[in-house]
């Protein structure tokens, strides 16, 4: 079954009381899920909040019962691997199972400079994602102690206490198109792939690349969940959608180029249903105004149905 949530950016003005509007929104009008951003800054000023990652998803995990939620994505650069893991378990646990752990390389250079926090190479971010992959799995996995000797993150003699009380969770979550790079690591290590910003065609051509990729590590396309994060921007009306496309003087062809969902309800569905075909299993609709609580629940009526039984 197509399953259709939603993705908020943090930094773009999360607070408690948006924070729990969205969730109960999310739980009241049958979105599967809720990710969010691990951010402390937009890439620009001003600045606005940012309510700190872990602590809403452990919120989120006690004040929800259906959804699914989780980071997209935790930069390896903010938190020790271990760290990081030890929290996402105890927040999988708390909330049942319904945690997702993104975990990526992070990208953003102005909120490493502004909190103080290292911000090195895209080479060496990536080593040491590779690293935190390796540490999160085994923890998950290992019944006990594990040792790791990592370019950037070791263990010695650790073990993940209490264990997870659903074998294997919280599944790991790995975004992004990159065929060299992402695509390897998802293949090895991933629950799910999460293409961004990408169009049916290449997520097609990037699905079935990973299909290989996993067949070289010994497992089977089903192993890994795909799903798609991209824009979403709908219009009630047709008048709506036509004063929105004068102002931006771009056609909707030009507009949906990196795959964004852009129009009215059943334009929405048919882009969806491109995207099913491609391959996709779950849909993290980018929601930018964290205010449009009426927009949240009108996609809801007009869009979920055609998916959501």
């Amino acid at each position: 079954m197509t399953q259709i949530g939603l993705m908020v950016e943090g930094q773009l003005g999360l607070n408690w009381a948006r924070w729990q509007r969205i969730l109960q929104t999310a739980e009241d009008f049958g979105y599967q899920c809720v990710f969010r951003s691990d951010h402390f800054t937009d890439r620009n000023p001003p600045d606005e909040d940012s309510l700190e990652c872990w602590v809403s998803l452990t919120y989120a995990a006690s004040h929800t019962s259906k959804i699914e939620f989780g980071p997209l994505v935790s930069p390896t650069t903010f938190r020790h691997p271990s760290m990081t893991i030890r929290m996402a378990a105890a927040v999988s646990d708390l909330s049942g199972g319904r945690l997702v752990l993104g975990l990526g390389a992070g990208w953003q250079e102005r909120e490493h400079r502004v909190f103080g926090v290292p911000f090195y190479d895209f080479p060496t971010r990536y080593d040491m994602l590779t690293d935190a992959l390796e540490i999160t799995s085994r923890l998950i996995f290992s019944d006990g102690s594990v040792n790791y000797a990592g370019t950037h993150y070791s263990l010695d003699e650790a073990i993940l206490l209490p264990r997870p009380k659903k074998p294997g969770n919280p599944p790991i979550l790995i975004g992004g198109n990159g065929p060299t790079k992402t695509l390897p690591l998802a293949a090895k290590y991933a629950d799910e792939w999460n293409g961004v910003f990408i169009p049916p065609a290449l997520y097609q051509e990037r699905s079935n690349l990973l299909n290989d990729l996993l067949a070289q590590n010994g497992r089977e396309p089903d192993d890994v969940k795909r799903s798609i994060m991209t824009s979403c921007t709908f219009f009630p009306t047709d008048a709506a959608l036509q004063a929105e496309i004068q102002k931006r003087g771009k056609t909707i062809e030009e507009i949906r180029e990196r795959g964004a969902l852009f129009g009215t309800a059943l334009m929405i569905v048919d882009q969806i249903g491109e995207f099913v075909d491609a391959g996709v299993e779950r849909f993290m609709l980018q929601w930018l105004n964290l205010d449009d609580i009426a927009g949240l629940e009108q996609v809801a009526k007009d869009v979920l149905p055609h998916f959501h039984q």
